[in-house]
């Protein structure tokens, strides 16, 4: 299965074993936007509303064609800032982009108790508590 991994650029450190395990499954793997720099981000909010504006748009369109190209989506949703299984506003856009389309969506961790919570609910992932090999079909 091909499979796009989502998650915080603050758990991107996190995600290396898990596409490791995930592709001895023989499953094949698309990493997160921004992956190989995960606080270029931060650097252009500092530098200028408009490059961090023209960034996180290209970011949007980006993420729209990695879900098209896969069949599911894994969610990293892990502890951010004390924040039990984060889920930010880009991964719950990934999250709906895939719902729309009929993707599989797994959650790594439980749906987070927040304002979000309903809404994921209603998307039924499939919450796999860090079990990869509950990823399947």
């Amino acid at each position: 299965m091909k499979i796009f991994i989502c998650a915080s650029k603050h758990c991107y450190h996190l995600i290396a074993p898990i596409k490791e395990e995930l592709e001895k499954q023989g499953h094949s793997i698309t990493l997160p936007n921004s992956y190989e720099d995960p606080m270029h981000e931060e650097r252009l909010k500092q530098e200028s509303t408009e490059k961090h504006a023209e960034f996180k748009s290209a970011m949007l369109k980006l993420q729209e064609q990695k879900i098209k190209a896969n069949d599911a989506l894994l969610i990293c949703n892990f502890e951010k800032h004390g924040q039990s299984n984060y889920i930010g506003g880009a991964t719950f856009l990934e999250i709906f982009k895939a719902f729309e389309l009929g993707k599989k969506i797994f959650l790594i961790n439980p749906i987070p108790d927040n304002i979000l919570k309903d809404e994921i609910v209603g998307m039924q992932p499939v919450i796999i508590n860090q079990d990869l090999s509950k990823i399947k079909k």
